[in-house]
């Protein structure tokens, strides 16, 4: 049995904690290997947002540094790097200070065609601050999708929290909860 790679449409990709681990670790070479593969291509964005003071050209080297680092060197064809650095934008982005916050609602498109979804590098207590925020902004959309991080709390009450704080803004069929590993 083979697989096969089934192209997706585009996408807006937003990964608040985009200067962290997990992201240069996991998302960054996961998402590389899915644009090698075909499976997107130039009319998909992927837009980091984190607290970091980092200008698009220093998020698109710690792309590039991620790859680099974390993709099997068999894997790594500088062209292709190079087309998918170019998909790569940055944000800085606290939602707990929105006033000092870049604008994020600039780096999406308004395309209805243009799935959005937001994925939370970041610990299971800014979910929620993060939820709200892209509701104050207004850069939640029904069709938006939402991943967030297992595990979800230390305990039935703090995972039931953090869900019901998600819950606010996304509705279950848009919230994705994945692990890792």
């Amino acid at each position: 049995m083979s697989s096969r790679i089934i192209p997706v449409q585009p996408f807006d990709y937003v990964v608040f904690g985009a200067t962290g681990d997990l992201t240069k670790r996991k998302l960054i070479p996961a998402l590389y290997h899915r644009f090698k593969d075909g499976q997107f291509d130039e009319q998909s964005r992927i837009i980091g947002a984190s607290r970091s003071k980092l200008s698009e050209a220093d998020f698109q080297k710690s792309v590039s540094e991620a790859i680099s680092t974390f993709v099997e060197k068999e894997y790594q064809d500088a062209a292709t790097i190079e087309r998918f650095v170019k998909i790569c934008t940055y944000v800085p982005v606290d939602a707990s200070k929105p006033e000092e916050s870049g604008d994020l609602g600039k780096a999406l498109r308004d395309d209805p065609k243009v799935v959005r979804a937001f994925y939370l590098a970041v610990a299971p207590d800014l979910f929620e601050p993060i939820a709200e925020y892209l509701s104050k902004k207004k850069l939640y959309r029904r069709d938006a999708r939402v991943v967030i991080e297992k595990p979800l709390g230390h305990d039935l009450a703090s995972s039931m929290e953090i869900n019901d704080g998600v819950a606010k803004i996304f509705k279950e069929d848009q919230v994705y909860r994945i692990d890792h590993y």
